[in-house]
């Protein structure tokens, strides 16, 4: 076993992931982890010196979609790259369009999704990269693997096991490398004890997301979604959900329509560090009228009063007695629509549960967590949908080692290991 503390990796000053996925000889590479364990980003730093190192390669990075690849593995690349002076001498071009690096020594890394099987088998690759794997299905996956020559990389959290612990995990030529927040050496302290806080509210959501187990997470609250590509244009809007957030939470935003009896949700922006100011240029950005009303988390009533001073309608939920069972009770009847670019809305929606006590009963309240976007689309609920009969119900359908290259690129990169 490599020793990852002995020299060259202790004065280049590698993360534990980087020099374990860029050192490993298995021809599957999976990466098992927490949240904030800076696994995607050692990844994309291999994947980036690989195509320095070696001419003519082709590697692919795929993601579930392409919201997904934009909020999470493209993003971290475009970090990386921005960040990285010695990377931008090696990139001959970037084409946005295609979300494609090409590098002067003719190696490029291409970012794609694919809609099923048929369609993963088009192109072949040398390193190949699945990005959140548990959004992507067994049959695309060995599509694409088949058609890969030399590595393959996956990632994911381990909410519960699925097709990697099925046929993967345990075979020849297979390496696991399970991380947490503790191996990214970059997160700041208040965000490790955000992650770790999870201990007191729910075990098993401890269990996965600090600590990269592989989790049996149960009772999820909402069964009734459902992804869309867009807004019906005939939707009628009716209100933006507004929760606030700043250093440790996001701000949450999104925007809900009906339709039919059915609702229609699309997230509008999901951010930190937001003061007031920001939101109100971003409301404007995404084009939110001033005159459409805004129901926001009413127990922050100093930030509603600088929006509303700012020119915009905002108005506090009805918060009360039993007032979160009570909004869920009203959304789980009905089939609610979620556009496929509300990436953070999906993630929340699919980890969002009851709490369960110390005995493991589930108790009839959510676990205070993952409802940066839920919370105010309950607060529409609150303000402005009852518990009728006119909605529809709906259940919810379904190698070689390589040596350790001591250029310019490689330094780099790993002296600015960063978060995922």
């Amino acid at each position: 076993m490599t020793d990852i503390n002995a020299p060259p990796f202790h004065h280049l000053g590698g993360s534990v992931l980087f020099m374990q996925n860029y050192m490993s000889t298995a021809h599957v590479v999976i990466n098992q982890g927490g949240t904030s364990s800076g696994k995607t980003y050692a990844i994309e730093q291999v994947l980036f010196c690989i195509a320095c190192q070696n001419p003519k390669l082709v590697i692919t990075v795929v993601a579930q979609d392409i919201p997904n690849l934009k909020a999470g593995a493209l993003r971290d690349a475009l970090n990386i790259y921005n960040t990285s002076a010695a990377l931008q001498a090696a990139v001959k071009s970037y084409n946005k369009t295609d979300r494609i690096f090409e590098f002067n020594n003719g190696s490029i890394i291409e970012f794609k999704s694919y809609d099923n099987a048929q369609d993963a088998k088009s192109g072949k690759r040398d390193y190949l990269f699945i990005n959140e794997a548990n959004g992507i299905s067994w049959d695309v996956y060995t599509e694409l693997a088949l058609r890969t020559k030399l590595r393959i990389f996956i990632d994911y959290n381990p909410n519960t096991g699925f097709w990697v612990h099925e046929h993967l995990v345990g075979k020849p030529n297979i390496a696991l490398i399970i991380s947490d927040h503790r191996h990214n050496p970059f997160l700041l302290q208040e965000v490790r004890d955000k992650i770790e806080s999870l201990k007191e509210v729910d075990i098993e959501l401890w269990k996965v997301y600090a600590r990269g187990l592989t989790g049996k997470i149960t009772g999820l609250i909402f069964n009734n979604w459902y992804v869309c590509n867009q807004i019906p244009p005939d939707a009628r809007l009716i209100a933006t959900g507004l929760d606030f957030g700043f250093t440790n939470d996001q701000t949450g935003c999104l925007q809900v329509y009906q339709q039919n009896g059915e609702l229609w949700v699309n997230e509008l922006f999901y951010e930190t560090s937001l003061t007031n100011t920001d939101i109100a240029a971003k409301l404007k950005a995404h084009g939110v009228s001033k005159k459409s009303e805004i129901i926001a988390d009413s127990a922050e009533p100093k930030s509603i009063e600088e929006l509303k001073r700012l020119g915009w309608y905002v108005t506090g939920a009805k918060k009360g007695a039993d007032s979160v069972k009570h909004s869920i009770d009203i959304l789980k009847r009905y089939k609610i629509n979620i556009t496929r670019a509300s990436v953070n809305l999906r993630n929340e929606l699919e980890r969002y549960k009851w709490r369960v006590d110390n005995r493991g009963k589930t108790v009839n309240e959510p676990v205070d967590a993952c409802n940066h976007l839920i919370d105010p689309l309950r607060y529409v609920a609150l303000n402005k949908l009852k518990m009728g009969n006119d909605v529809k119900l709906k259940s919810r359908l379904p190698f070689t080692p390589r040596p350790l290259a001591n250029n310019g690129v490689f330094d780099e990169l790993i002296g600015s290991y960063g978060l995922a």
